[in-house]
């Protein structure tokens, strides 16, 4: 409804002559129906029949809409004609309709579908702590080489895994896809707790590298397409949420390795109790109301939001969905599809917000903050990991009050500006001959400061808003392609990263990265658009309108 209202096709009311007079008749006293009913019909019939909505259900879509902006309301209450065609700027066409309460559940489908969340924090952080002990089991503590596969195979899975990932969640839908992506989760763990040599041990952290690729894509794709649009941001933020979650959880189920060398075997095997929870959990859960309309199953995807949002909502999503497809029986887009000039410009800054991510540093800052945190005396590695932790679930949960609040857009110019801010203490802190004896104190200020700005917006934004900003057609793999671009420059970071600061020195890294950070504000800046309180077809409408 709201895309007829905002619709070039009522651009021709605003300079109608006579239409300006009635507006001003309605504003200032109640409104005369028989007077104006049958002038106001030859309006609607003219402006309708000379749309794209001219015929079916959308010409019936387009009086009513007409009648909603022409007449009072139940209570009396006059209104005036608002007739504002889309000017270009998503930002300035908020959404004027009103909205309907959701009354149904979709916080437990949320939860099960984060699970998915909390296995990509856990397997990223497990073998930090792990490593040393699994090394000495295994036999290869004084091989560096085969150290780095065994971190390194899980981002290579990743990265394989994110890319597959969009392709499976348009074939076999979202809900099958989180079940399929179990198996390699589980078995990836399984491996990696029976292991009895290095090779058994780089397969299963592949297996599993290549289930939290798929999750990472899948994970923000569900949760957008099944969320209510008045919580949409907050639900949205909860993936990252639960991400430091799962980083907190291995460094929690790290602990008894001091005193139970072997332990690091139980810790690969408590990864597998979430992922047969999650497919378990995926049984109950409904699939996504828009995969299925695209699918044509009507009646299920009805059925689908009545579960999630309650029974009062489903005509109103049902005529989003319709009005959103209106005119277009295309297929899903292929992957070459994202390249073409239909699409890539909004393809790109999936890709470009994720590179921003990764290249403003934040692995570089959480792979020295032990050493920070040793400098100003803190020397248990365990508090320094969970004080980074700690200020990562604060900065996220504080993000999920805003989302919705300030919009995305706002909380990504702030995160980045922030992390720019702190990369520059951090910097001067380490370089600084007059700040050397607050060194120490101030490393730890900045770090701290980094990993907060960069959860209120960095860390969780681009996988909210991604899902938003992409057509329905191209919206599984265009997550994919910019979360595969999230797994590629983290892995490009890490091989390359000792070796830039054994070059230059730290202080001029963290310059560098201060300078990324301030690249990305300007970028987002220009090239972002907001999308707080619309509907992802309402998105989708108005980008393609702009197009």
């Amino acid at each position: 409804m709201q895309a007829i209202a905002g619709s070039k096709a009522f651009a021709p009311l605003e300079g109608r002559r006579g239409l300006g007079n009635i507006s001003s008749r309605i504003s200032r006293r109640p409104l005369n129906l028989a007077a104006v009913k049958k002038p106001l019909n030859l309006v609607k019939e003219r402006v309708c029949m000379g749309s794209s909505f001219s015929s079916g259900w959308g010409r019936e879509m387009c009086w009513k809409r007409m009648d909603t902006e022409f007449l009072p309301s139940k209570r009396g209450s006059s209104r005036t004609i608002r007739a504002k065609a889309y000017d270009g700027d998503l930002e300035s066409t908020a959404s004027e309709k009103p909205l309907t309460s959701s009354s149904g559940t979709v916080l437990p489908y949320v939860g099960v579908a984060c699970l998915g969340a909390i296995l990509f924090g856990y397997h990223l952080g497990v073998v930090n702590g792990a490593l040393e002990y699994l090394a000495k089991d295994l036999g290869f503590a004084e091989n560096t080489v085969l150290q780095g596969w065994v971190v390194s195979s899980t981002l290579a899975g990743a990265t394989v895994g994110s890319f597959t990932g969009g392709a499976l969640a348009d074939k076999l839908g979202r809900k099958k896809t989180f079940q399929l992506d179990a198996l390699p989760l589980i078995v990836g763990a399984f491996l990696s707790a029976t292991a009895q040599n290095v090779q058994a041990m780089i397969i299963g952290r592949l297996l599993a590298g290549i289930g939290i690729g798929i999750s990472s894509s899948l994970v923000p794709l569900y949760v957008s397409e099944i969320s209510p649009t008045e919580i949409r941001g907050a639900l949205g933020t909860v993936n990252q949420l639960f991400i430091c979650i799962g980083i907190l959880l291995a460094l929690v189920a790290g602990l008894p390795l001091a005193g139970n060398p072997i332990w690091w075997r139980s810790m690969f095997t408590i990864a597998t109790v979430p992922a047969v929870v999650m497919a378990l959990g995926m049984i109950f859960a409904p699939e996504s109301p828009r995969w299925l309309f695209k699918q044509g199953k009507m009646a299920e995807a009805e059925s689908a939001i009545k579960k999630l949002w309650g029974k009062g909502k489903v005509e109103e999503v049902m005529v989003e969905l319709r009005a959103s497809s209106t005119g277009s029986a295309e297929e899903d887009a292929g992957w070459f599809d994202l390249f073409s000039k239909r699409y890539w410009k909004v393809v790109s800054i999936g890709v470009a917000l994720f590179f921003f991510q990764q290249l403003a540093g934040i692995n570089a800052v959480v792979y020295y903050s032990t050493s920070v945190f040793r400098s100003a005396g803190i020397a248990s590695d365990v508090a320094a990991s969970a004080l980074v932790g700690a200020s990562n679930v604060l900065g996220t949960a504080v993000a999920s009050t805003l989302m919705d609040k300030q919009g995305r857009k706002s909380l990504l110019m702030t995160s980045f500006t922030g992390m720019a801010a702190s990369m520059l203490l951090l910097s001067l802190s380490l370089s600084w001959k007059a700040l050397a004896q607050y060194s120490g104190i101030l490393a730890v200020l900045g770090t701290v400061m980094y990993v907060v700005s960069f959860s209120l917006g960095a860390g969780p934004v681009p996988a909210l808003l991604l899902p938003e900003i992409f057509a329905s057609r191209i919206r599984a793999k265009a997550v994919s392609l910019s979360l595969g671009m999230h797994w590629v420059s983290n892995f490009v970071i890490g091989l390359y990263f000792l070796s830039v600061v054994n070059k230059f020195g730290i202080s001029k890294v963290y310059l560098g990265f201060a300078s990324v950070c301030l690249l990305a504000v300007l970028y987002v800046a220009n090239n972002v658009v907001e999308t707080k309180g619309r509907s992802l077809e309402e998105i989708e409408r108005a980008l393609a309108t702009a197009a």
